[in-house]
């Protein structure tokens, strides 16, 4: 009798055992190999928390001053053509300091060195208003703008590090803040301005606060050495194995420039950056020649710029649920050209539609950042491949702007430079749709 008994107990047990779930990979549990330990909870949340802070400044250093340009060239006594140079400075600074990111990510581990970065950001950002010289605020902003380009190369390592069965979803965070904070420094920065008394350089220095709250998520992890949570990527996914390797500093690096994803990557992100920035520079002075309002231009170029906040997490999320992602850069690519054909024959007419269209359209950027993440399988190749695409791309996008200066100052019109915007659109959807196949810049090299 208690023979019978004690298997039934046993087959009682037995049968609890198997109806009990077992955790999804990647979830915290008190013990279990492989699993994430509890302790690793909240440095998760920290680096969510710092992802979205350091997103956040990626962009008002350089949006603010362009509110404020004008200030600040009467207060330096800057020349046009120094003012010039100082609005292609940032594309020059992220093309030269982003190559050094993935050395330094392996010696000191990336999120050191985003929260070093992010330092180097509230100092630029708190000296430069008061150097009293055109130099030293050149240097000023140079040293917050090395700040922004390490950072700029490794968000997208961080993000395959620590969510790499997240990394659509993380990533359009990620672009979403970088896109408000883009937006936000443009809009408010005059009305700061205003608020503090007309004073450009408080209005410049404001922004070095949030910064500076952007270094405290990071500080915790400084010594973390980068040492993500065990998290399993989704069946399909191709697997890292071991992932000893993909951490360890000493791998041999990859030779990136074989790899022909990587320089179709490079292409594609130097292109749409190019379109950026002469969005940025350009837009609203267009619509005023066309005749709107120098009010509802600026209100035009916000709009441009806040569309990329809600898609800036659509496209990533969408982009990863995709085999190819070649077909959003061409449809991205569509709304480009339709938008600039409306600039070419139409500009105030349909002044709201073609904001619209090429807000669309600047949302290649976020697609840049995804198919980072997807091209490469480890994290040291996501860095290579980060710095080797942003790198480049910067470098490619610095005679964009001006360029188009020129044409609208030689020609004496928009035709001509309206015309640049939309010839660069072709090769961009060409390009982005050779990077939006599937295969890894690991497989490529190694051939």
């Amino acid at each position: 009798m208690a023979s019978e008994e004690t298997r039934t107990a046993q087959t009682r047990t037995a049968m609890s055992s198997a109806r009990k779930p077992s955790p999804e990979p990647g979830t915290a549990t008190a013990a279990g190999p492989g699993r994430t330990p509890p302790t690793r909870a909240w440095a998760t949340r920290l680096v969510v928390v710092g992802i979205v802070l350091s997103a956040l400044n990626l962009r008002p250093a350089i949006t603010s001053l362009g509110a404020l340009l004008e200030e600040v060239r009467d207060g330096l006594g800057m020349s046009g053509g120094v003012a010039g140079v100082l609005t292609s400075v940032p594309p020059l600074c992220f093309a030269v300091f982003g190559v050094t990111a993935p050395r330094l990510a392996r010696r000191f581990g990336a999120g050191a060195v985003v929260c070093a970065g992010m330092v180097a950001i509230t100092a630029g950002l708190l000296i430069r208003p008061y150097t009293g010289s055109t130099v030293g605020f050149l240097a000023a902003s140079a040293l917050a703008l090395m700040g922004i380009a390490v950072s700029n190369v490794l968000m997208p390592v961080i993000v395959k590090r620590w969510f790499p069965d997240r990394v659509g979803s993380m990533t359009g965070l990620y672009s979403m803040a970088l896109a408000l904070g883009t937006s936000l420094a443009a809009a408010v920065t005059v009305p700061v301005t205003d608020a503090l008394g007309g004073d450009w350089q408080s209005g410049l220095t404001v922004w070095a606060g949030l910064a500076a709250a952007a270094v405290l998520p990071w500080l915790p992890l400084v010594r973390e050495r980068d040492a993500a949570p065990a998290q399993e990527p989704p069946a399909g996914t191709p697997r890292e194995r071991p992932r000893e390797a993909e951490e360890r500093p000493s791998q041999a690096p990859l030779r990136i420039t074989r790899s022909r994803t990587a320089w179709a990557l490079a292409v594609f992100f130097g292109l749409q950056a190019t379109a950026a920035y002469i969005t940025m520079g350009w837009m609203a002075q267009i619509f005023r020649d066309a005749g709107v309002p120098a009010g509802t231009a600026g209100l035009l170029l916000a709009v441009t710029m806040v569309m990329g906040v809600p898609l800036a997490f659509v496209i990533p999320r969408l982009a990863t649920r995709l085999p190819q992602q070649g077909p959003i850069a061409l449809a991205l690519g569509v709304c480009g050209l339709a938008g600039y054909a409306g600039l070419y024959f139409a500009p105030a007419a349909g002044a709201w539609a073609w904001a619209l269209l090429l807000g669309i359209s600047n949302c290649a950027f976020p697609l840049a950042l995804t198919m980072v993440g997807m091209r490469a399988r480890t994290g040291p190749g996501v860095a290579q491949l980060s710095a080797f695409a942003q790198s480049t791309g910067y470098l490619i996008s610095i005679p964009g702007p001006l360029l188009v200066g020129v044409l609208y100052q030689q020609s004496g019109g928009w035709g001509l430079p309206i015309a640049l915007m939309a010839g660069l659109m072709l090769p961009q959807m060409a390009v982005g749709f050779l990077a939006g196949r599937n295969r890894t810049v690991e497989e490529e090299a190694a051939r």
